[in-house]
């Protein structure tokens, strides 16, 4: 229970300056740092409660703030609200029709594509606040880098947020209109200012037949890009802990924490990637010690308000920015030329239409891309499992995107013992290399003795080019026949 309670407590750390700057970004305004708090306490509370993935932190997450802002923009904070409450209500309508399992069904470079689109969006949102405090952002960027190299048990982001606010307050004057020759670095430095120290109560918005009409949309684009946002968190949960989450329940916990999150005046919210690796490398197994994260914040919220008001907005800007950088695929774009060209053709798609359509038409404009592809290289729908005698079994089929988790799922209960052939897989996607790479490092971690036997040299050598460096020795020790 000890290791629980310390893994909250240092979740909350790692919160509190995203929760705050994801807060100030979708409301544009210092009001907005009580709204991002509020909403990695309530949604997170009740989502970790709730939900169906143990260990899961819920809080602000750049695809939901992306949304949440042009809501908030068209229609205003308290019918924010409202969106945000009406989207947990889709969640769990969500959860009730079994939705979550199709997350199982998006293509990972969809996924990819996703996730380096909306960085996009959060990178060029702060475009004017590196304008006016160019030096003072930059800063922030150089001191994150650092710190998460030198200081590797302590949050970078508030690192930079205590020193940086700090050392401002001495240096502030000096920084108004500096220049080198007719280079602007700074013009002038905002602040948060204050806010005003509050419990946070329930209050029940004012409803009409016409604005609930207007946000049917919104609220659902909301319920749905923080259903796939909170699910991929779960995916990768599964892939470090080893254990597999209940979609469904995750969903339903989740639109109660964006009920109970838009009731107490808080932003809406889903699975935080960073955040949920944070509380398991930290020790954290249960909703405990997501639950005590969202405690400890509000424990800090009632006494925050005067030391708020002195947090610089560029070093938000900069924690920002960084945070948005980590969102990119990083890998999936080093390796674009030796990933499979459609797969590379439907990330690249994808990440422009987010930027610059809509985030829900660029994952179904992703999907539809992958299924064309898909066709095109294979007639067979999805792959199949053939046994052929006590622990050995064959793949036979396109292993893609439409059938990996159901083919890789079911092997992993089989046993302590598995030889797999692939020699009869037609064509292997994106999706489908990482979900075996995958495997054989969850074989290799929980004891499962792989072999896998009549690799074709097509299929070892896109294995080969995409794993790092850890895998390629993981995968070279399961395959048994080269040749």
């Amino acid at each position: 229970m000890s290791n629980e309670v310390l893994s909250g407590l240092t979740v909350a750390i790692v919160a509190l300056p995203l929760a705050i700057a994801f807060g100030i970004t979708a409301t544009g305004t210092s009001d907005g740092a009580l709204i991002g708090l509020y909403g990695a306490i309530f949604a997170g509370l009740f989502a970790a409660i709730f939900g169906g993935t143990p260990a899961q932190v819920t809080g602000p997450t750049g695809p939901i703030t992306v949304v949440a802002t042009g809501v908030i923009a068209a229609h205003g904070l308290e019918a924010g609200f409202v969106a945000f409450i009406m989207a947990g209500l889709f969640q769990i309508l969500f959860g009730l029709c079994r939705v979550g399992a199709l997350i199982r069904y998006i293509p990972h470079p969809v996924i990819s594509g996703f996730m380096g689109g909306i960085a996009l969006i959060i990178i060029l949102g702060e475009i004017d606040q590196v304008r006016n405090s160019f030096l003072v952002v930059a800063i922030t960027i150089v001191f994150m880098l650092v710190s998460a190299r030198v200081l590797k048990s302590i949050p970078s982001s508030l690192v930079a947020l205590v020193a940086i606010t700090a050392a401002l307050q001495l240096t502030d004057s000096l920084l108004h209109d500096l220049r080198i020759g007719p280079v602007l670095l700074n013009s002038a430095i905002d602040y948060i200012g204050h806010i005003p120290e509050s419990v946070p109560t329930i209050t029940i918005p004012e409803l009409s037949g016409s604005l609930i009409l207007s946000l049917v949309l919104p609220a659902l684009s909301i319920a749905l890009l923080g259903s796939i946002d909170s699910l991929l968190t779960s995916v990768v949960m599964d892939n470090i802990t080893g254990t597999r989450h209940r979609s469904n329940k995750e969903l339903v916990g989740q639109g109660l924490g964006n009920i109970a999150s838009g009731l107490f005046g808080g932003l809406a919210s889903a699975g935080a990637t960073v955040r949920s690796v944070v509380n398991v490398k930290s020790g954290g197994r249960t909703a405990l010690s997501a639950a005590t994260h969202s405690v400890i914040l509000l424990a800090l919220v009632t006494g925050l308000g005067n030391i708020v008001q002195y947090i610089p907005l560029p070093v938000l800007s900069g924690i920002l920015i960084v945070t948005a950088i980590g969102m990119f695929d990083w890998d999936g774009l080093r390796k674009a030329h030796t990933s499979p060209k459609g797969d590379v053709a439907v990330m690249f798609t994808t990440m422009l239409v987010t930027v610059l359509v809509d985030l829900t038409v660029a994952v179904v404009i992703g999907v539809a891309l992958s299924l064309l592809i898909h066709a095109i290289n294979s007639r067979q729908y999805r792959a199949v499992i053939v046994q052929h005698d006590t622990d050995t079994y064959r793949i036979e089929g396109p292993l893609s995107f439409l059938s990996v988790d159901r083919v890789f799922h079911t092997l992993s209960n089989l046993g302590s013992k598995l030889s797999l052939s692939l020699h009869k897989v037609s064509y292997m996607d994106l999706s489908g290399a990482k979900a075996l790479l995958t495997f054989i490092e969850h074989s290799h971690r929980t004891g499962i003795d792989l072999d896998i036997k009549d690799l074709p040299p097509h299929l070892e050598n896109t294995l080969i080019a995409l794993a790092h460096e850890e895998q390629r020795d993981k995968v070279g020790a399961a395959i048994a026949d080269r040749d």
